[in-house]
């Protein structure tokens, strides 16, 4: 619906009943999203516009900002607001519609000077909170030539510019082994603030900045963020839903020139001005989030009129809190991802790396392994690298996949079909986009099919890395991928990727960084070949542990490993965190119990499991019959609470976790469905230095009066562990002994 008011402005309101977009545009400027909110509430009662102490403030940030070298910024600077194209552009048109059960939003802006056109699109499946939107640009037919260093995703001011004193940025610094690291920052110093209200704590040509490089999306920071008032706190999240390079940030929009005294005041004024006197009191705040760009990532393109350019998809959010504004994200995960046999039955896999084979799997150690994964109820047995490699290390002879005939006497086939007499479907890892040095796939495939620069193929750590635009890349891996399907039965794969292949390829590419984002794109085409082929076939993201764990793979994939941490005791921390832009059915958690742990460790590593999707590890066939016994309970816990959690928030009680906090837990909110009734079940790990006693926030549950079950451990494993219901939650003391402790609760309403 679009209204025009009294002076001009233009507005065009967009639902999908639970949740709404404003748009505003006059005549002299751009399309602006000026508010995003709960559909359910009444528009007059909400406003993204409305200052902490009640005043408002406008909406200034363009819909959307292209960068150009031919047309540069309105002001210099490193962010990736203020472009003169982006505030250049003028509504041409705007449409709507609806494909099933997702509704649908055109806008179209239009800039004649350089004949730039950018088409906005935003999807909404009906009734879930959350909005995903691209924008393709090109320009018109008879228009010269337009460079592009960057084009946004997502750009608005709607919620941050109402206080930016208030607004916290938050995002999860990762690396290997060491992910999902939140934390905030303020975009004012609140000190500065504090000192004069009307400062700016950052310059306005800075800003707060985050970004991740190459193919690892998640390789330095989480594709994920979010934008928050500390004062009410309502936030705004995003997800890049990009399997590559992509950067955010949020920055001051400064009412240049407000409350000063005009420049035709000023101009060959007879006495010195003095000091600049404007009013800041209209300053606002902005978000922008991208894919690659030309000074990060070396990505650019020129529109000439036959190639537009869509950028990569961005979803978006608003909510109360943290919590609620990343479960709309959730919900709109599960209503968006390629659906897959495997989402209602979410087997238990077992996996013979971590802490365990590590890469060195041999008929003789994996038979009794599988009879004790197959005892303990895992319903998938995943051989992980090493099974093709004949020589004394597996890592540059990948390529090839043909199984080893000296690791397995009697066959691979004859292992496979073991694990399918025990009842459970057998899998194996695979690294489809590299070829080791040593393999004879380096040699048979011709150099086109290999990322390149220079016009030499890019070389990392023993590996070339397959350029999935090549017609003979995919051809190698549909061929490897249907021959172990259809010759040995394989039903699961570990895709891993353990090398990046730095900014991209200047092969048939108009910049290294734009061969990349085709490259990807490529990839996930392919991936999406592969199931379409054998819908059946369960596919993991695994990349280097989580180094790709973005929504790009996992809107195609069935589940994603959250970390290569070996650790018990620090895992917590990353399963934890992994929860906030990863599915729980879809964050494959290791536990890996060992023989020699004690029961305490067992039900601490398997907390960990359960929170999300159990992926089960540890040397199982070592263990005594009350270890295994441990462990198949452990299994159980898991069936007994996986679809719950499947269609469950995650809650963070005593807030995202960091490496220094005694306590982690998590709660997750599971709504009524069907003949399931609601319940919250909560998972808390005690380090053995931590305090006994430990406060955990569940608002959710109001002041209703719970019932408290104890999932696990079964009773009489471990010490007691007193629960007690709080105004504000829930208190948790555990015996005051030095041991790290773990338990899993479910709560439900009396």
């Amino acid at each position: 619906m679009t209204v025009l008011d009294a002076v001009g402005v233009s507005t065009i309101d967009w639902d999908n009943d639970r949740i709404r977009l404003r748009f505003d545009h006059d005549p002299g400027g751009p399309v602006r999203l000026v508010e995003i909110a709960d559909a359910r509430q009444d528009a007059a009662a909400t406003s993204d516009t409305g200052d902490s102490d009640g005043s408002s403030k406008p909406v200034t940030q363009p819909l959307v900002e292209v960068l150009s070298p031919a047309w540069g910024r309105s002001n210099n600077s490193y962010r990736y607001d203020e472009t003169a194209l982006g505030a250049a552009l003028r509504f041409r048109s705007s449409d709507t519609g609806s494909r099933g059960e997702v509704l649908w939003l055109e806008i179209v802006q239009a800039h004649p000077d350089s004949g730039l056109v950018a088409t906005t699109v935003f999807e909404a499946v009906r009734g879930v909170a959350a909005v995903r939107t691209t924008t393709t640009i090109t320009v018109e037919a008879d228009s010269d030539p337009l460079p592009v260093w960057a084009v946004t995703s997502l750009a608005t001011g709607a919620l941050v510019s109402a206080a930016p004193n208030d607004v916290d940025l938050w995002h999860a610094d990762t690396a290997w082994s060491a992910e999902n690291r939140w934390t905030k920052r303020p975009l004012r110093s609140p000190g500065l603030v504090r000192t004069d209200g009307s400062a700016r704590g950052e310059t306005s040509r800075n800003r707060l900045s985050v970004a991740s490089l190459s193919t690892w999306s998640s390789g330095i920071a989480n594709p994920a963020g979010a934008a928050q008032n500390r004062s009410t706190g309502e936030t705004l999240a995003w997800q890049i839903e990009h399997n590559g390079a992509w950067t955010f940030e949020l920055g001051e929009s400064p009412h240049w020139g407000a409350g000063g005294v005009p420049l035709s005041d000023r101009l060959r004024s007879d006495v010195p001005f003095g000091p600049p006197r404007g009013d800041h009191s209209e300053d606002g705040a902005y978000v922008a989030v991208l894919g690659p760009t030309d000074t990060l990532h070396q990505w650019s393109v020129v529109l000439d009129g036959t190639n537009p350019f869509t950028t990569v998809p961005v979803s978006f959010t608003v909510g109360p809190s943290f919590d609620d504004a990343f479960g709309n994200l959730a919900a709109g995960r599960r209503a968006t991802r390629r659906p897959h046999p495997q989402d209602t039955a979410l087997p238990v896999v077992f996996n013979d790396y971590m802490n365990t084979l590590e890469g060195d799997p041999t008929e003789s150690k994996l038979l009794p392994l599988i009879d004790a994964a197959a005892g303990v109820g895992a319903e998938y047995f995943c051989i992980d690298a090493g099974w093709y490699d004949d020589t004394a290390g597996w890592w540059a002879s990948v390529g090839d996949w043909m199984p080893s005939t000296l690791r397995f006497p009697s066959g691979l086939a004859s292992v496979l079909d073991h694990i399918r007499t025990r009842g459970m479907v057998p899998g194996l890892w695979l690294e489809p986009e590299v070829v080791g040095v040593t393999s004879a796939a380096a040699s048979s495939l011709p150099d086109s099919a290999f990322l390149q620069r220079g016009g030499v193929r890019v070389l990392e750590h023993e590996r070339f890395l397959l350029d999935l635009r090549s017609p003979d890349a995919r051809a190698h891996l549909d061929e490897t991928v249907d021959r172990l399907v259809g010759e040995l039965g394989v039903g699961f794969f570990k895709l891993d990727y353990n090398v990046t292949p730095g900014a991209g390829t200047d092969l048939d590419a108009p910049s290294v960084g734009a061969g990349l984002l085709d490259h990807n794109r490529a990839l996930l085409a392919w991936l999406n070949g592969v199931l379409d082929r054998h819908p059946d076939l369960v596919l993991e993201n695994c990349g280097s542990g989580a180094m790709r764990s973005d929504f790009g793979m996992l809107g195609t994939l069935q589940m994603q490993s959250t970390s290569d941490q070996q650790d018990p005791l620090l895992y917590p921390v990353i399963a934890v965190g992994a929860l906030v832009h990863v599915l729980p059915e879809q964050a494959g958690n290791w536990s890996y119990p060992q023989p020699d742990m004690s029961d305490e460790m067992i039900v601490f590593t398997t907390c960990t499991g359960l929170a999300g999707r159990l992926y089960q590890a540890g040397v199982l066939s070592g263990m005594d019959q009350h270890r295994l016994d441990l462990v198949a309970a452990g299994v159980e816990a898991h069936r007994a609470t996986r679809h719950a959690i499947a269609r469950s928030t995650p809650r963070f009680p005593t807030g995202l976790p960091s490496y220094d906090d005694g306590w982690v837990t998590v709660a997750f909110d599971a709504p009524a469905t069907g003949g399931a009734p609601a319940e919250t079940l909560v998972i808390a790990w005690r380090q053995a230095w931590a305090d006994p006693t430990a406060e955990l926030a569940l608002q959710h549950l109001g002041g209703a009066d719970v019932t408290i079950e104890q999932v696990f451990p079964p009773a009489g494993i471990g010490a007691d562990w007193q629960l007690t219901r709080s105004a504000g939650g829930l208190t948790i003391v555990s015996p005051d002994e030095a041991v790290a402790g773990a338990r899993m609760y479910r709560l439900t309403s009396e």
